[in-house]
């Protein structure tokens, strides 16, 4: 029997085949989770679809999470069609360009409130809607996507870093409050992994050749490598493991110099 059979799980931030969020549900679906999705607006509806239509099973439902009644929507569609939830994936995070590529000191307030509300704040939200579903399972796993960048000072992350900072701590005091209900929350602070998204980020080729030369495997990580990390995150052999952040980046933040 699959490691996951029988287990239910909803991702949230897939966008393309290069996104980690889809690496994530690979890894999942491969030890046989069926998954729910979401995908934001119209423009990225048809991408969605036509990657979970390769998976077994799968349901795929429309949300902006700044949105609470279309977060409530979601999670009550998923009620009526898989009955429970075992796992639910956070790969969301957003911030206006000009706050990522301007001074940090520059950061405007309306930029600073929208990156921490889709960033951060979204992971609260989510797993506050999700917890009927894991009681009706004995208990859940939340897992989130962060980067050192939430740490150290990385040129070129700016307000996304302070948001980073946000996410990571909130997972630490969810992980608190819902122990004594059986959900555990986690966070994987990958290296950086060339998606669509990443790109976005002002300098980011450099950042990889930089990762890749310091890291002491002496390379960057791989998606299937980050799939395979949650896949264990989410999984019963982790059930010891939360609120833990879990580098996966070929061991980049261990060097100092």
């Amino acid at each position: 029997m699959a490691l996951l059979e029988g287990k239910t799980g909803l991702v949230f931030g897939v966008a393309n085949k290069r996104s980690i969020a889809w690496a994530i549900a690979q890894a999942l679906s491969r030890e046989g989770m069926r998954l729910a999705f979401t995908y934001q607006g119209e423009r990225l509806k048809e991408a969605v679809e036509s990657l979970a239509a390769t998976l077994p099973d799968s349901l795929i439902l429309p949300c902006d999470v700044t949105s609470d009644a279309e977060v409530d929507s979601v999670f009550r569609t998923v009620d009526e069609s898989f009955g429970r939830l075992d796992s639910l994936v956070h790969s969301v995070a957003f911030a206006p360009r000009e706050d990522l590529e301007n001074e940090f000191v520059k950061t405007s307030r309306e930029g600073f409130k929208t990156a921490h509300d889709i960033s951060a704040y979204s992971l609260v939200s989510l797993t506050r809607a999700a917890l009927p579903l894991f009681q009706k399972s004995g208990g859940g796993s939340v897992l989130a996507m962060t980067y050192y960048g939430a740490e150290k000072v990385v040129e070129g992350y700016n307000l996304m870093g302070v948001a980073k900072a946000a996410l990571e701590a909130s997972v630490r005091y969810l992980a608190a409050n819902l122990g004594p209900q059986n959900v555990r929350v986690n966070a994987i602070s990958a290296g950086p992994v060339n998606t669509i998204a990443a790109r976005g980020i002002k300098g980011f080729s450099d950042m990889l050749k930089h990762h890749a030369d310091r890291a002491p495997l002496r390379r960057n990580v791989e998606l299937e490598e980050v799939g395979n990390a949650a896949l264990f995150l989410l999984s019963p052999m982790s059930s010891g493991i939360t609120g833990e952040i879990l580098f996966v980046d070929c061991g980049y933040n261990i060097i100092g110099l």
